[in-house]
């Protein structure tokens, strides 16, 4: 499968419209059945408060996932992502009433040769970023 974004139409600051992924404590014992990690900070409220986190937290891995996912859902191909990282800056704090959202934009940030392309991301959540430094670098058609 190949990218369904055209290398020609885009440039240096073309913005790729954010998109908004609701957090549930369901999404975090899902991924944690998932990826092996029941750390109870995930999942145990009464746990979280007393180690002195706000509430149950998402994994670091799962709101990494969430953005990746944001960048091969605008691509429509996941084999088109090279390169991706991210640091993680702040937790999403998930309450069990409300949940949480998280919300992630992009901007492309350089073009490089071979119809490459860095794609700069920005992820919030509760007005506060919860990734540093994310990259993409995908090949676009």
């Amino acid at each position: 499968m190949t990218a369904k974004v055209n290398y020609d139409d885009v440039e240096v600051g073309t913005e790729i419209p954010a998109q908004t992924y609701p957090v549930s404590r369901l999404n975090l014992v899902m991924y944690a059945g998932a990826s092996g990690d029941f750390n109870p900070i995930h999942w145990n409220e009464r746990f979280a408060k007393s180690v002195g986190l706000p509430d149950v937290i998402a994994h670091g891995m799962f709101t990494m996932a969430e953005a990746g996912r944001y960048v091969t859902d605008w691509l429509g191909d996941p084999g088109a992502v090279i390169d991706y990282g991210v640091r993680f800056s702040s937790p999403i704090v998930v309450s069990d009433e409300e949940g949480a959202t998280l919300v992630v934009s992009g901007k492309v940030e350089e073009k490089l040769d071979d119809n490459r392309v860095v794609v700069a991301l920005t992820a919030r959540s509760a007005g506060q970023k919860v990734l540093t430094r994310a990259r993409a670098t995908v090949r676009l058609a």
